[in-house]
């Protein structure tokens, strides 16, 4: 309404002017040009602005700004007393007929009454009177409050209790941005004593929910304020969820409608923290106003240890999903085994080169570790004992913080590029298309050289295609730490280390990185402020068609083609990667043709630099890192 106002400025005289029923009329217009446009609220707003009343409230409205302008002065402050001598006249008979008309008229008991209200406004003696207050009035009487709130498709936005001591019913929480808290007229801890006219006491809150459920229009709560209310001291808060949530599942959340369903990877705006166990938050993106219900932080820890005290030590395990339950109830934990290692790997056929070949030169600019991705050639068994490879290390950290604080971040032209990091099943295609995002701008884009303890061949350089070391260098370098990721193939140790990702930084190119996805939380690091894209496969029915030529290489070194039933098993494996690692993800392709995989790789990289991504506000704030 705003813009049209705008367009059509009214001069001030001109405003002074038009009647105020006038105006009224072109905001009910505007308003109803709104409605065919589903804007929010604009239905309401068009039923209040020609709802009768409030018609003939603005048309007495105008008439007294008029009469006060205008500055009226009674012409006799008793013209009831003048009309009774004028019929005591008159009454004793013999007058012409227009005297009994006159008569007739002063004794209408409608006029009777006109002229008694312009004596009381002629004498100012229209102010109430009040009767005294009764002598045995208890010193304990409450003060009551009446509440009236105008019913609409948007649900009231607060929930009730009821104290089975003493049969009393208590708003138990305000929505935040609900009817309710709009209003700010009901509060958390308020007696509620009627609805409507109808007593609440005694009743049950499904009772109370029926009454509510009839009424229409404007409700009426009369309710017994809170003495003390609490102060809501919290600010606004963004997180990332790092479990599922669903409220239909639980059984001790206060009201199943008010809770808010997550998933793995979702941003929440918390809006209230004032209750321990329950906070207000919405999920982003969001068109509502009214925030819901999810378990606070402390509520989720407390229930995740216990149930690890509870399952027996299995290792390698790690939740899935997460239940809030009542302490004194028995706790479910529901687990997962962590994705391992197939026995056999996959390899697409663009990859498969000469074995003997671990380099390649395209136009003078050598890009190393693309004839064997590290990712192809783990196996069990080779992992360095002080190195937290496990996922088991993810989950525990999700258990620590089931909500990552988050904060918008937009990377400065002067700050390194963000890493990207490149995850996904063996076989799916993430080195291939790391190869070709490099080859197409090797200016711009980079690979992190790997460290070795193979020998050095005739035609390669040490820190060109690998930077070649001893193996008790590189267990050492693994042992603190210095490796994002690492494996073993063919008996020799292959990893990425992080000073080798940091020489790329520092030459201002972005780096790339296909990385194992327990190997997440090493880049997901102020430092290097990872970007997560997961390469996921399409379904087996498509890989099939799209794949026929791929082959796959064996823990023996052989390579055959995919069996029909690999297709099905990459895609498990993808599933259960997503399962456990989602949450990390800042942006998932699908590569079922490769060539659009690479442009919305290349789409998502530029975002990465370019646009303001969620990252947690540890990046941003390290010295709130514990």
């Amino acid at each position: 309404m705003r813009p049209a106002m705008e367009e059509h400025p009214v001069a001030p005289q001109r405003l002074r002017q038009n009647s105020l029923a006038q105006i009224l009329a072109r905001v009910v217009e505007e308003v109803k040009e709104s409605i065919s446009r589903d804007i929010n609220g604009a239905e309401l707003l068009y039923t209040l602005l020609n709802a009768p009343w409030l018609q003939s409230l603005l048309k007495v409205y105008e008439c007294l700004q008029h009469y006060l302008r205008t500055s009226p002065r009674p012409y006799l402050p008793y013209a009831s007393r003048l009309s009774m001598q004028i019929q005591a006249d008159l009454s004793v008979g013999g007058y012409s007929p227009e005297a009994r008309a006159l008569f007739g008229l002063l004794r209408d008991p409608h006029l009777q009454a006109l002229l008694l209200a312009h004596d009381m406004v002629a004498q100012k003696d229209y102010n109430p009177v009040l009767p005294p207050l009764p002598d045995d009035l208890p010193d304990e009487e409450e003060a009551m409050r009446i509440v009236c709130l105008v019913k609409n498709n948007q649900p009231l936005g607060a929930t009730i209790r009821r104290d089975e001591a003493t049969g009393e019913i208590f708003v138990a929480r305000v929505i935040h941005g609900g009817l309710a808290d709009r209003s700010g007229l009901l509060h958390a801890g308020d007696r509620l004593v009627e609805v409507n006219g109808h007593p609440v006491f005694g009743l049950e809150p499904e009772q109370i929910i029926q009454i509510l459920a009839h009424c229409h229009g404007t409700i009426m709560f009369k309710v017994v304020p809170m003495t003390e209310r609490p102060v809501n001291n919290q600010t606004m808060l963004y997180v990332r969820v790092m479990v599922d949530y669903s409220p239909e599942q639980d059984p001790t959340i206060p009201c199943v409608d008010a809770g808010v369903a997550f998933s793995k990877g979702d941003v929440l705006e918390i809006v209230d923290q004032t209750d321990a166990l329950w906070w207000q938050a919405k999920k982003l993106p969001s068109t509502s106003a009214c925030a819901g219900l999810i378990p606070s932080t402390n509520f989720l820890k407390r229930k995740q240890r216990e149930m690890l005290w509870f399952q027996a030590y299995q290792p390698h395990t790690c939740l899935k999903a997460l239940s809030t339950v009542d302490e004194e109830e028995d706790l479910i934990a529901i687990d997962e085994k962590c994705v391992e290692t197939d026995e056999e790997t996959f390899e697409s056929e663009e990859l498969r080169e000469d074995e003997g070949d671990f380099s390649s030169n395209n136009s003078g600019v050598y890009m190393a570790g693309f004839r064997r991705s590290l990712r192809l050639s783990r196996r069990p068994g080779t992992q360095i004992a002080g190195t937290p490879h496990c996922p088991t290390n993810c989950c525990w950290d999700a258990l620590e913080t089931p909500y990552e604080e988050v904060v918008r971040y937009l990377r400065h032209p002067n700050d390194t590029h963000r890493v990207i990091a490149l995850v996904g099943p063996s076989g799916v295609g993430v080195n291939e298309l790391r190869k070709r995002l490099i080859e197409m701008n090797p200016q711009v884009y980079m690979g992190a050289v790997p460290h070795t303890t193979r020998p050095s061949r005739s035609h390669e350089e040490s820190g060109r295609e690998y930077h070649f070391i001893s193996r008790e260098l590189f267990e050492n370098m693994a042992y603190n730490n210095r490796f994002v990721d690492y494996g073993e193939y063919r008996g020799h140790l292959y990893g990425t280390s992080m000073d080798a990702i940091k020489t790329v930084q520092d030459s201002g190119k972005i780096c790339i990185i296909d990385i194992e996805p327990h190997a997440i939380l090493s880049v997901r690091t102020h430092e290097l402020r990872a970007y997560v894209i997961y390469i996921k496969p399409p379904v087996a029915e498509c890989m099939r068609q799209t794949r026929k030529k791929s082959q796959i290489t064996t823990n023996y070194y052989t390579s055959r083609y995919f069996k029909d039933e690999e297709y099905q098993e990459m895609e498990e494996v993808s599933k259960k990667i997503e399962s456990q690692y989602c949450q990390f993800f800042d942006f998932v392709i699908v590569n079922n043709i490769l060539q659009d995989a690479r442009d919305q790789l290349l789409t998502a990289v530029k975002r990465a630099q370019e646009e303001p991504q969620w990252v947690p506000a540890a990046w941003i704030r390290p010295s709130a890192q514990n």
